[in-house]
């Protein structure tokens, strides 16, 4: 189930990030606004376009969020590999987005102290940018 979930996910979310799939949305949305006066604008004529995109928006919000949990999850192997690979790399954070909201940002405010930077003060971070810019 989850493998023929993520492939017809995939192909859908992939036509539908097509310019050609952007203009039949548009050509449809035109041809119902044009049969508007054939329908006397009624409220049938209405709901057609109301429900339509009611139901294509609730299904791909699953589509993206099923695809944004794919790139995420790759992107955070990606990390891991490399943090793994790198010899002066802490191992200790490979897996640290399973953490909490506050134990990760207990981890960038002491990352950020260890690089100069005070979490809240103002200007802090152009001072870190300026000391890398400085490096090269």
């Amino acid at each position: 189930m989850d493998r023929l979930f993520t492939a017809v996910a995939t192909r859908i979310a992939t036509a539908s990030g097509q310019p050609l799939t952007f203009v039949l949305a548009v050509l449809m949305i035109l041809g119902w606004a044009v049969s508007g006066p054939l329908f006397h604008y009624s409220a049938v004529w209405q709901l057609v376009i109301n429900t339509a995109t009611t139901i294509v928006t609730f299904l791909m919000v699953f589509l993206i969020q099923n695809s944004q949990n794919r790139d995420a999850a790759a992107m955070q192997a990606k990390l891991d590999e490399m943090l793994r690979a790198l010899d002066k790399a802490r191992e200790q954070f490979i897996g640290i987005e399973h953490l909490t909201d506050q134990q990760i940002e207990n981890i960038r405010a002491a990352l950020e102290r260890e690089v100069g930077q005070v979490p809240g003060k103002a200007g802090t971070a152009d001072d870190s940018v300026e000391r890398l810019l400085d490096r090269y």
